[in-house]
């Protein structure tokens, strides 16, 4: 895609999640900055500061595990080069603990794809595994949403037995529901 491509599907991925209710009630949204072929989120981690929303951005510990940071606008944002690693673009100021994250009422997913069951194909590193894992335990229940091209939409990913279904995927064209009702 040509930049202005993706600037054009970086601002029509933000308008379709912008209109999700779980984003307009949030408080706070657990989110990241996209990097390489990603779809683009400054746009909508922009608008979502602009509305009063809290937004935390992970950084990534050695373990792989993450930890959060508040996102104050682009400026604060550190390109950090993680060895073996593409550079990622993570909050420059205090750092909360991996727990911050059990305080979002909504958290934004990277992935590869979902499918029609609303599971969701990662990088392979294990990072929001663990970020779901540690939300069950704490028994939170943010709406889980994956940003993605309209084409990572497929039929079937692959599925291991810690893998748990998103509720919503938000793509340039639109919003599909998983679960109950949808």
């Amino acid at each position: 895609m040509t930049a202005d491509d993706l600037r054009e599907t970086a601002a029509a991925l933000a308008g379709r999640a912008l209109e999700l209710p779980e984003l307009a009630r949030a408080g706070t949204v657990a989110a990241y900055v996209s990097v390489g072929s990603e779809p683009g989120t400054l746009a909508l981690l922009d608008a979502l500061r602009a509305r009063g929303v809290r937004v935390l951005l992970p950084a990534l510990l050695p373990d792989n595990d993450l930890d959060w940071g508040v996102y104050e606008g682009e400026g604060s944002l550190a390109r950090v080069q993680h060895s073996g690693r593409m550079a990622l673009f993570e909050p420059a100021g205090e750092r909360l603990g991996p727990d911050a994250v059990t305080t979002a009422d909504v958290v934004l997913l990277p992935g590869l794809a979902v499918d029609t069951r609303g599971m969701r194909l990662g990088r392979g590193g294990g990072s929001y595994d663990r970020v779901l894992a540690r939300l069950e335990r704490a028994g939170a229940r943010p709406a889980l949403v994956v940003l993605l091209y309209d084409s990572e939409v497929v039929e079937h990913v692959p599925e291991e037995p810690h893998d748990r279904p998103v509720h919503a995927v938000v793509t340039p064209s639109g919003v599909r529901r998983f679960g109950p009702g949808t």
